[in-house]
């Protein structure tokens, strides 16, 4: 599977980049072994993923968001969590019991919602 991502450093700068194993790539940047320009901004944090079934569908993505202004991409990004908060919240919600406590009204609200990403015609997460 191919992926593009975008890593957060340890100074809060933004890193996009693509690869086919998410895992190593990212163990890679943590041990200095990944891209020049995460060697001293380590560690790095995972915050924005998305798939793709072609390696040419991913490099395709980074570029994009590579071209994407900064509040754009933390946009994007905004959106990816809200998406991950939504889906784990329907997991989360299907398994308790109708009118159980610990209800989030944050996370109701998001039900039933599209996240629709800044910068990506006809594309959702």
């Amino acid at each position: 599977m191919n992926v593009t991502y975008i890593l957060k450093c340890s100074d809060g700068t933004l890193y996009t980049g693509w690869t086919n194993d998410i895992q190593k790539r990212l163990k890679a940047h943590n041990e200095g072994h990944g891209a020049k320009y995460t060697r001293g901004r380590t560690p790095v944090e995972l915050v924005y993923l998305e798939e793709f079934e072609t390696k040419q569908e991913a490099m395709k993505r980074e570029t994009a968001i590579k071209r994407l202004k900064k509040k754009d991409k933390h946009k994007l990004i905004a959106a990816y969590e809200s998406h991950k908060r939504h889906i784990c919240y329907k997991k989360v919600h299907h398994d308790k019991v109708a009118g159980a406590s610990g209800h989030n009204e944050e996370m109701e609200n998001l039900m039933g919602a599209e996240v629709f990403v800044p910068g990506i015609e006809n594309r959702q997460l």
